[in-house]
């Protein structure tokens, strides 16, 4: 987790042997019929999940300072309805300890939200505690859910008092003017009972999770944080933040105290470790394997990466699929990115200063209702090699469809084998304006725009 102001901080590779042909360049390819193709698809067995589901991250690094942005995002969550997104993720919403410069991610009072005169300000950085339920009822009346970014591995602000464990001087006495979850140095590590937990960051006083106290504040009360983000607040899921910092049964039992999605920041590829987290903590995760994958793929013009391991291909029902996020923007090809996402198994979230400011808008709502109306199924990988890709989604409920990424410099076309026999088909995008049938044994020729991509289903 790299906070650029505040903390200036193997299922084994699949393979593809897709289409081989003897001594047929790629432009000789294409006019070959296919029988005498030879075609190995990898078919994975995840199933889908519900495909009428994108979420929007519904904020960036460093937003507009000045108590506003609850209100801009008040404005927009009718135009995020309407264009297929379910769900909104918001920055951390409680005061934090710089108050109105702070991304929240440095919590003080997690029940204040912009009310109380403390670190600084009332508001915070977004707006005031009114203007946030406004927009949480705004976006519950849009049909959105409201997914909170929960920060409790540690803690900032505290004052300094003398910590027996440490026998030093530590900034570890919190007094919130909420006067809910007092703490001081026998809530944070070192402590009576442990020493640490895995993991601590930049410093700040590291939470223990194992004290019953902390649990019963963060989970188990009434009035704990959880149900009052929850009951009180309006929140439908969690954004866990830095789950590496501690164990994964924090995040179990927080969501068996109040349910809702959750999803946690585990910054890491191993694909093995991510669906060990996620199944240990019950809990989504965001798919870092797959961001490093299309990392390599679309900027390092090798499309064969898209046949690595990732979470979605070993438990898509818990892979939340992402492509830039406030702290990662490293692919510059996004669009290619998000046809791939937006057209694969695994919940995708979308960034909003892609949606807003920096991609073609019409586009991604183009690859949205693509991904809320034909992406269902099963994933079958029919091509990869350095610059093409090529998969199908085999349908569940809906008519499946064939994503061809084309990150070439000229046109290209190919043979592949779709879902439909003797049935027209046509390219969702309007990228091409074929419109071929597909043979009685369901193969057809498709093409793909230069440094773009297709998407074909049936008409």
């Amino acid at each position: 987790m790299k906070r650029r102001d505040l903390f200036c901080l193997s299922l084994t590779l699949i393979l593809s042997l897709g289409l081989m042909f003897s001594s047929c360049s790629k432009d000789e390819m294409t006019e070959l019929q296919p029988e005498v193709q030879t075609t190995k698809t990898t078919s994975l067995t995840t199933k889908t999940t519900n495909n009428a589901s994108v979420l929007m991250q519904a904020f960036y690094w460093d937003v507009p300072a000045g108590g506003n942005w609850w209100n801009t995002l008040d404005a927009k969550v009718s135009d995020w309805s309407n264009a297929g997104f379910n769900a909104i993720w918001l920055p951390p919403a409680s005061k934090a300890q710089n108050g109105t410069y702070s991304m929240g991610y440095d919590p003080f009072d997690y029940y204040d939200f912009g009310q109380y005169n403390q670190m600084g300000s009332i508001e915070t950085r977004f707006g005031s505690t009114a203007e946030l339920q406004n927009l949480i009822s705004s976006a519950h009346n849009e049909g959105l859910l409201v997914y909170a970014d929960i920060v409790i591995n540690h803690n900032s602000g505290g004052a300094s008092e003398q910590n027996p464990y440490t026998g030093t001087d530590t900034w570890t006495d919190f007094n919130p003017l909420s006067g809910l979850f007092y703490r001081n140095y026998n809530d944070f590590h070192p402590n009576d009972i442990e020493t640490n937990d895995l993991g601590a960051f930049g410093g700040y006083p590291d939470l223990c999770h194992s004290k019953t106290y902390v649990q019963d504040w963060l989970w188990n009360n009434s009035n704990s944080v959880a149900k009052y983000y929850k009951n009180v607040m309006g929140f439908d899921g969690w954004r866990f933040d830095y789950v590496k910092g501690f164990e994964p049964w924090v995040v179990r039992e927080w969501n068996a105290s109040v349910g809702g999605f959750s999803v946690g920041e585990l910054w890491d590829s191993n694909v093995d470790y991510l669906n060990w987290w996620a199944n240990e903590a019950n809990s989504s995760v965001f798919d870092f394997a797959c961001y490093y994958a299309m990392n390599d793929a679309f900027d390092g013009n090798d499309l064969t990466k898209l046949n690595n391991n990732m979470m979605w291909k070993q438990n898509a029902t818990r892979a939340v699929t992402f492509v830039t996020n406030h702290d990662t923007d490293e692919i510059w090809n996004k669009m290619l990115a998000y046809s791939y996402i937006l057209t694969h198994e695994g919940y995708p979230c979308v960034f909003y200063r892609d949606y807003e400011e920096w991609l073609d808008k019409d586009k991604m709502n183009n690859l949205i209702w693509i991904h809320n109306n034909l992406a269902s199924g099963t994933t079958s990988i029919l091509y990869d090699d350095n610059d093409e890709y090529v998969a199908r989604r085999n349908g569940w409920n809906g008519p499946g469809l064939v994503v061809y990424i084309n990150n070439s410099d000229s046109w290209q076309e190919r043979w592949v084998e779709t879902n439909w026999s003797s049935t027209t088909i046509k390219d969702y995008t309007g990228n091409s304006s074929w419109e071929p049938v597909t043979q009685s044994g369901k193969w057809v020729k498709i093409q793909a725009p230069p440094h773009g991509y297709t998407v074909w289903s049936s008409k």
